[in-house]
């Protein structure tokens, strides 16, 4: 069948995630369900039955027609098509979505009111319980959740880059981080002094209550049934975290972790090519969306504080 080899190809030679490829099976095989024929007209009847009778977003049509694009090319390089049809369809337009991001207040507040599920004192307390004890595992949780969102936070690794993280990913000699990103590229993120002793705190949890052998390729992060992470955990984790805090309004993600600190490098003065490549982003103009991000803060601040910005009570700043 065409979609199974196609699919093998983007994971052995593409080397797309296990997630992509998913995505990708779902929307071929909606395709063919839908008995449209893969010619322009097809497409064009598959694309209004997705927003009229389905109901989807532009930017779900246009993944849709995304896969199929690249499915047709690779079937046109097979020589089992002459030419790609979903060139000729033409694609809804998206809103244009700037990126959603956390205030630095709230991070900062965050960290210092969970500092004692990373501290010393409560792995001491861990270590002296057996790991059968609620209380430990209870403890090791609150450990686990906070080292999961200063990961995603400190470093900007996406969520399945976290889950991935070997023993062997952590270079304690030069205090980095050796991260497997999309299309399996390797990047190195520099660890922050904090960040790199939480790490080494939650590596004693772990061993106490999951024993302290383990090779290269344990999971560096792991649940408390002791396997690796895995995404519904980890969002879970994150949802879990926030959710308790003051100051984290509307949805709280990995991403948006991910968004937040490279909005903040941004603001601080740190360059795009830089961001570009400890967020592991293919071309700079994935970073670049970081920019307008910033300008909306700016206008913001700049119309609440400008002396002829109009203001309540005010008449274009021209009062005595």
């Amino acid at each position: 069948m065409q979609i199974d080899e196609y699919i093998s190809y983007l994971g052995g030679v593409r080397r797309y995630s296990q997630r992509t490829l998913q995505i990708y099976r779902k929307i071929l095989e909606q395709f063919t369900s839908s008995e449209e024929r893969l010619d322009s007209t097809g497409i064009r009847n598959y694309e209004v039955e997705l927003m009229d009778k389905l109901g989807k977003s532009p930017r779900t049509v246009n993944l849709h027609l995304s896969v199929l694009s690249g499915y047709c090319r690779y079937l046109c390089k097979q020589g089992l098509m002459q030419s790609n049809p979903v060139r000729l369809v033409r694609r809804p337009k998206e809103e244009k979505r700037l990126p959603v991001f956390y205030r630095s207040e709230a991070m900062k507040q965050y960290f210092e009111s969970t500092a004692c599920d990373a501290g010393e004192d409560t792995l001491e307390l861990l270590m002296a319980l057996p790991p059968s004890d609620k209380t430990a595992q209870e403890l090791y949780a609150r450990r686990l959740r906070r080292l999961t969102v200063s990961l995603l936070y400190g470093t900007g690794i996406r969520r399945s880059e976290l889950i991935s993280l070997n023993i062997s990913s952590l270079d304690h000699g030069r205090k980095v981080l050796s991260v497997r990103g999309k299309g399996d590229k390797m990047r190195e993120i520099p660890l922050i002094g904090t960040l790199y002793d939480e790490i080494l705190l939650y590596l004693s949890a772990a061993g106490h209550m999951f024993g302290q052998e383990r090779t290269g390729t344990t999971p560096l992060l792991r649940t408390e049934k002791g396997v690796r992470l895995y995404p519904v955990y980890v969002d879970r984790a994150v949802k879990t975290a926030l959710g308790n805090e003051e100051g984290f309004t509307g949805r709280k993600s990995p991403h948006v972790l991910r968004h937040t600190i490279a909005s903040e490098l941004l603001d601080e003065g740190a360059d795009l090519n830089s961001i570009k490549e400890l967020l592991g982003h293919s071309s700079l103009a994935a970073t670049q969306v970081y920019t307008h991000s910033t300008v909306e803060r700016l206008k913001k601040v700049y119309n609440e504080a400008h002396p002829r910005a109009i203001k309540k009570g005010g008449n274009n700043g021209d009062q005595d």
